[in-house]
């Protein structure tokens, strides 16, 4: 069996909202179980809509929040396991990447400020003239260079090339994994090809895997090597990309798929976007169910087991739309 390098299962989190008489309970994230294996590099994106968990999720692989049930187990060691964590060994392993640069960085502080005290402060070079090339070398695999940064404040740069410097912030580290929290979303439509093709360069560069949390189809697609679905909370479809998109197993999938705009199309009703239900995330059946134009009484009653469809692929639906290899 593999080693993983990232192993989460049946993970759930829980949250309370509203006042003291109107309170509720939303299951943010509802058994879910992914794994990265340690020995190749890969590029997981988690997609879904506004709301599915996809931050949640990415916050607890990040340590910002511990899952109420389930584990998550980084090499081998579990999260929950407090005597064996290092707090600095983590933070050399796991890295992150935030939607908005611009709230990445103080506008009182250089930007070269935050390269320099990753390098030092976390012990991974001794001298400052050590960081200048470990941080230059870096900054030049992301297309920038410490010249060209250095002394700047975050007001001097445009979105696409403060996102650039996080990369490589990220990076300084040499870490294992990388977290990507919409790392487009807050960024010129002309750069983000630019930012989604660093990653597949620097996946190999730097062989580190990513998880890429998006709910932009076009650039999962692109640069995925795996994709799951997250509905409602719940991990309900995740297999090798193109596999996915192009030969959608889940009903939701297929209409996320139908809902990406292309080339020469034009929509000829005005677009009506689902709401958000707070009583979908509490039901003990499917929770698609409500909306799958396939649903059955079965659907509405019980909620489905992961099948199996082999090849990398499983699917958490009754009424798979591929069937098992």
């Amino acid at each position: 069996m593999a080693e993983k390098l990232l192993e989460i299962t049946h993970v759930s989190k829980e949250f309370r909202i509203g006042g003291m008489l109107s309170k509720k309970k939303i299951l943010a994230t509802d058994d879910v179980s992914l794994s990265i294996d340690a020995d190749r590099p890969v590029i997981l994106s988690i997609v879904g809509e506004s709301g599915c968990g996809k931050s949640t999720l990415c916050k607890m692989i990040l340590r910002l929040y511990q899952a109420d049930r389930g584990s998550i187990k980084l090499l081998g060691h579990d999260y929950a396991d407090r005597k064996g964590y290092d707090p600095r060994q983590f933070r050399l392993d796991v890295q992150p990447i935030f939607q908005n640069p611009y709230e990445t960085f103080s506008a009182r502080k250089t930007v070269d400020t935050y390269l320099y005290n990753t390098a030092l402060r976390l012990g991974i070079c001794k001298s400052r003239a050590e960081a200048d090339k470990l941080i230059d070398e870096t900054l030049h695999s992301v297309g920038m260079s410490l010249q060209v940064v250095k002394g700047k404040y975050m007001t001097q740069f445009s979105g696409g090339e403060l996102q650039r410097v996080s990369i490589a912030r990220a990076l300084i580290t040499r870490p294992r994994l990388i977290v990507a929290d919409e790392p487009v979303a807050a960024i010129d439509a002309s750069m983000k090809m630019n930012i989604v093709n660093l990653f597949k360069d620097l996946k190999d560069q730097y062989q580190v895997s990513f998880i890429y949390i998006t709910h932009d189809l076009s650039t999962a697609y692109y640069v995925s090597d795996y994709i799951a679905t997250l509905y409602r909370g719940g991990l309900i479809e995740f297999g090798p990309a193109r596999e996915l998109m192009d030969d959608p197993a889940h009903p939701y999938t297929e209409l996320l798929m139908n809902a990406v705009p292309r080339v020469g199309d034009k929509w000829k009703d005005n677009m009506a976007m689902p709401d958000m239900e707070d009583k979908e995330f509490a039901l003990t059946c499917c929770k698609f169910a409500p909306r799958c134009p396939y649903a059955t009484e079965e659907c509405r009653q019980k909620n489905p087991e992961v099948t199996d469809l082999g090849g990398e692929r499983n699917v958490r639906c009754f009424h798979s739309l591929v069937r098992q290899s």
